[in-house]
């Protein structure tokens, strides 16, 4: 029986292969092809179309890296192809099969119009159906000849992530450009042959459904004309129809699929790509929807919405078409599928802000889920977030790439920090470019968690991670998958349609608590540091703008919010969060942009806040003709900090939350003293070794140690993991390090009451260099280790460690709007698996009484780990994740400058930390200026903390303000304005009403769960 199971199959995938498939196209015609080659950087159509042609030949190399090639193809469909279906076949040489990452074109008529794109899975464009005879036919093809940059996988850096480094070799060799008949019988038993002997090979060896099958298709193929296989499919088709007819069982897995087309943003390409990309997917998906009334295509990132907007009108038109259709389905919510662990609290509910707005705006749609497939893990602030910008499902898949631990579930209520649970779904079918092959269906029925409590599954089908989309192979799949005996069902639907389904169910489907932590891909935490600095920076810039501008609109005549100037720039940033530019996965080329780009960001609010300031300084200066050098302080919390004046010298001021003091001079309470290698305020005492670790941090107020070991100590990693260099870190790394104790200088900088500072200067490897200036300030227990890095370092791994004298029985890691907690110790695989993991501003440790907090500027990778002395105390060690070197896809990752500043805060309480975390973040800005303005809002009340101060987005002049409660208990509180008050509404994200708040005696009367978020909507008189 198995012999004879194999002859069938051998013969069935011969005749397929060497005999069925060659038919699908009856006769060709060859098209008369003429090109140029575009210099530079891409054109406009109307630039291409008015350029000089040169013949061009077949087999003839074209294509330099990341260049544009447009060739012009012209021909005449035969007159004895009438009544025929006549399409072009294009074949530019692709390599492999992967659509996204290698030459893609896309076909225009002569007058512009995008007709349909080529990829090396979808090869043809519709020219008649059916066909006179005579047809003139005219193409203008803009041919992108990208790089295949994951040619040789991993072993090796490669130059052609950046065109300044790619060369001009040309890529590709043009295989095809003809008119041909598409056989449409042959084509159809292609898809018929496919699926089921694809069905059979999953079915067991004694399901009598398998042999049924084989027989099938053993007696069709008798029937296949070698010699003429057009003349014989029907009856072939025929003889297959009884066993693709065949209903599945009542019981049989439904798989919900819908059309996908996964395009990141950036990754292996440049933005300015993705550009282009999303033309050509769209295209074939709106051609596609034009042939299948039964298509359904979800697609989420606004910011690619606008792209086609902004330079594709007509491809545009045809989406807005679709989506009055029901055919095409907006989805996600968000600017861009950003990644799950790094934004900021404030800049997750932007993403959802502008996201929503977006296709509320143009498609009179409000999406009702977070489409987020492919990103790294997401925090547990996302169900709240969700929730409050209208979403009713999450959906992702990442999580099933898991190295450690298979996630529990495919269908679940998740979660978050607050007690907020979303519906959630993970598709066992394990990816979101599935093209419904016999082995992915049959993988989403065995994997599926939820057998027995629920009975269906999502599928998002179509070529994707650098587009394509859906196909009509993939459609015809799915169309006989709908009712197959041996098979899941497969109903092609919309994902609202699905999930509303799924819930009707399954209501009581099992919860998840917390995180959904990726088990891989941790490295995305800290590799190209220099990008995430960028996106830290930005965020607390942005918050800055919106503040100072709204205080300027409100205490300053005559000054206008700058809406489109702040809508751009947040856009910018938000943009910026993608996937795979956040988390340092991209090649050269996007991380030299995005650099670019957050110091022009940079820039320009910078220079907002300073028209703000000057706005509201020429008010003051008008009427009294006075004007000073105050400090103002953008954070939450009041602060009593020393900060050095314009003249160098350090000050110490008492700054308001979101206010502004004189820059005056103020004796401290508790000053520096400076030895040649101890810094002292009476607060804290700290002592450093003769080899630049700290030997001693000693808390005065607490008469305790805090140091069980060498603190602020530089280890430096070998670091090659196994695959996937610029995302991973592999446990391994652990097993080899140098500790980084030779320090070719130690000196005292700064000796001042107000101020101490030692420096600390190590050379080492392959011509790298840290400096590190150990700062110690009056009145305050922090210490700041403020670093510069000139890292020149191969497959490395830099961290810096401090031992703690705690026994801490988890860690606390700052995360959107909140904090989570983590066991210190590896119980189960579960935490084990969690040997690095992300934070935002800061890490706390703590046991009863005492706590010591971490804080960075921009840092997010971080360690945990315990270890029992022999004094029988435990140290409890967190280590910062610093800079990394891998070399694939960025050969050039990290080299270079760093600057950031990380500090140590003994004694520190959760909302010392928060404090803390936002005063690094946010340093105190000098202005010149004799205006003193009320702070716009303030607020009383212990873990009620202010996240943004905002103009309304409709300019209306309502002030918008979001809060949280930042200690992970209840939170009671006021708020008071510095304007008069007329009115005050709890809203979602969006800024639509919910409900009425508390105001007695002017102001605002808050109450907070456990990490709720809260954004309130306050009319001014």
């Amino acid at each position: 029986m198995h012999d004879e199971r194999r002859r069938i199959e051998e013969r069935v995938e011969r005749l397929h292969s060497q005999r069925i498939k060659p038919a699908i196209y009856a006769a060709t015609a060859p098209l008369a092809v003429e090109s140029w080659q575009a210099p530079g950087e891409p054109v406009p159509f109307e630039e291409a179309a008015a350029a000089s042609y040169a013949p061009f030949a077949m087999d003839t190399p074209w294509g330099p890296p990341w260049g544009t090639t447009w060739f012009r193809m012209r021909g005449e469909v035969p007159a004895e192809w009438a009544g025929r279906r006549v399409e072009a076949v294009i074949d530019l040489g692709f390599v492999g099969d992967w659509p996204g990452n290698q030459a893609e074109a896309l076909v225009h008529r002569p007058d512009g119009t995008p007709l349909k794109a080529v990829n090396p899975l979808n090869q043809y464009v519709p020219t008649a159906n059916p066909a006179i005879g005579g047809e003139s036919v005219d193409y203008l093809v803009e041919a992108a000849s990208n790089p295949d940059i994951l040619a040789n996988g991993f072993a090796g850096p490669t130059p052609l992530g950046d065109v300044r480094t790619a060369g001009d070799r040309p890529l590709y060799t043009f295989r095809r450009a003809d008119l041909a008949v598409l056989d449409e019988e042959v084509f159809h038993l292609d898809l018929d042959v496919q699926v089921l002997s694809e069905l059979m090979r999953e079915l067991g060896e004694h399901d009598p459904r398998r042999h049924e099958i084989a027989h099938a298709l053993d007696r069709a193929m008798d029937l296949l004309d070698l010699d003429d296989v057009a003349g014989s499919a029907a009856a072939v088709r025929e003889a297959l129809r009884p066993a693709l007819t065949k209903p599945a069982h009542a019981s049989a897995h439904i798989i919900s699929g819908v059309g996908h087309a996964h395009i990141d943003s950036a990754w292996l390409w440049p933005i300015r790509e993705t550009k282009r990309k999303t033309s050509r997917t769209f295209s074939n998906v709106t051609a596609l929807a034009e042939e299948y009334d039964d298509f359904i295509f979800a697609c989420s990132q606004a910011q690619q919405y606008e792209w086609v907007r902004d330079h594709y009108p007509k491809v545009w038109a045809r989406i807005q078409e679709s989506v009055k259709k029901g055919q095409w389905a907006p989805v996600g919510g968000m600017w861009v599928e950003a990644d799950g662990n790094l934004p900021g609290g404030e800049a997750v509910a932007r993403q959802f802000i502008h996201g929503k707005r977006f296709f509320i705006e143009h498609f009179g749609i409000e999406t009702k889920g977070v489409w987020l497939p492919d990103s790294f893990g997401y925090n547990a602030a996302y169900p709240q977030l969700a929730k409050l910008a209208g979403n009713e499902w999450f959906l992702t898949q990442k999580i099933s790439w898991n190295q450690t631990n298979k996630f529990p579930h495919h269908t679940f209520w998740w979660e978050g920090i607050d007690g907020t649970r979303i519906f959630t779904h993970f598709p066992p079918i394990d990816t979101y470019n599935a093209r419904f092959s016999g082995e992915e269906m049959s993988r989403a029925v065995r994997n599926y968690a939820e057998k027995g409590g629920a009975t269906r599954s999502l599928a998002p089908f179509g070529w994707g991670d650098g587009g394509g989309g859906p196909t009509r192979e993939i459609m015809e799949r799915a169309r006989r998958l709908a009712d197959l005996e041996g098979s899941p069902k497969v109903v092609v639907e919309h994902p609202d349609d699905f999930f509303a389904k799924a819930r009707e169910e399954y209501p009581d489907a099992p919860v998840w608590v917390g995180e959904l932590y990726l088990e891989l891909h941790r490295a995305t935490y800290t590799t190209q540091a220099r990008t995430k600095q960028g996106n830290r920076r930005s965020e607390h810039k942005l918050r800055e703008a919106e503040l100072w501008a709204t205080t300027a609109a409100l205490h300053a005549p005559g000054y206008a919010y700058p809406y489109e100037k702040l809508d751009r720039l947040w856009k910018t940033v938000l943009l910026h969060q993608f996937h795979d530019i956040l988390p340092g996965s991209s090649i050269a080329w996007v991380h030299r942009e995005a650099e670019a780009e957050y110091a022009r960001v940079a820039g320009e609010l910078e220079a907002l806040i300073g028209e703000a300031l000057q706005a509201l300084g020429a008010g003051e200066t008008r009427a009294s003709g006075a004007a000073e050098t105050r400090a103002l302080n953008t954070s939450p919390f009041e602060r009593r900090e020393v900060v050095r004046g314009r003249d160098g010298d350090p000050r110490l001021v008492h700054v308001p939350a979101s206010g502004s003091a004189p820059l005056a001079e103020a004796a401290p309470d508790h000053p520096v003293t400076v030895e040649d290698r101890a810094l002292d305020n009476g607060l804290v005492r700290v002592e450093l070794a003769e080899d630049g670790t700290l030997s001693s941090v000693h808390d005065h107020r607490a008469r305790r140690e805090v140091l069980a070991g060498q603190g602020n100590l530089l280890r430096l990693h070998t670091d090659l993991p196994n695959c996937w260099d610029a995302w991973d870190v592999d446990k391994h790394y652990r097993n080899r390090y140098t500790d980084l104790l030779d320090a070719s200088e130690i000196t005292v900088v700064d000796r001042d009451p107000l101020l101490g500072s030692i420096r600390v200067v190590r050379s080492f490897g392959n011509g790298s260099k840290i400096t590190q200036t150990v700062t110690l300030r009056a009145d305050s227990p922090r210490i700041d280790f403020e670093t510069e890095i000139d890292w020149h370092e191969t497959e490395k791994f830099l961290k810096a460690g401090f031992p703690i004298d705690i026994r801490a029985p988890h860690s606390s890691a700052e995360i959107q709007f909140g904090h989570v907690q983590r066991p210190t110790h590896t119980n189960t695989t579960w935490e084990a698996a969690r040997f690095e993991v992300s934070g935002h501003r800061w890490v706390h440790l703590g046991e009863p009484g005492y706590g010591v907090a971490v804080i960075n500027d921009s840092t997010y990778g971080h360690d945990i780990s315990r270890t029992v002395r022999e004094d029988g105390g435990t140290t409890t060690t967190v280590r910062l994740s610093l800079v990394r070197a891998p070399r694939v896809p960025d050969p050039e990752a990290d080299q270079g400058k760093h600057r950031f500043t990380y500090a140590l805060l003994p004694g520190a309480t959760i909302e010392d930390a928060v404090a803390e975390g936002y005063a690094l973040n946010l340093p105190l800005r000098l202005a010149d200026t004799a205006a003193a303005p009320e702070p716009v809002i303030s607020v009383d009340g212990k873990g009620v903390t202010v996240e943004a101060i905002k103009l309304a987005d409709d300019r209306s002049g309502d002030v918008v303000v979001r809060l949280y409660e930042s200690r992970g208990g209840r939170a009671q509180g006021t708020l008071r304005t510095g304007f008069p008050l007329t009115g005050a509404h709890v809203t979602d994200l969006l800024e639509r009403p919910l409900s009425d708040a508390e105001i007695t005696d002017d102001a605002v009367r808050i109450e907070l769960r456990p990490f709720q978020i809260l954004t309130l909507r306050l009319a001014r008189g």
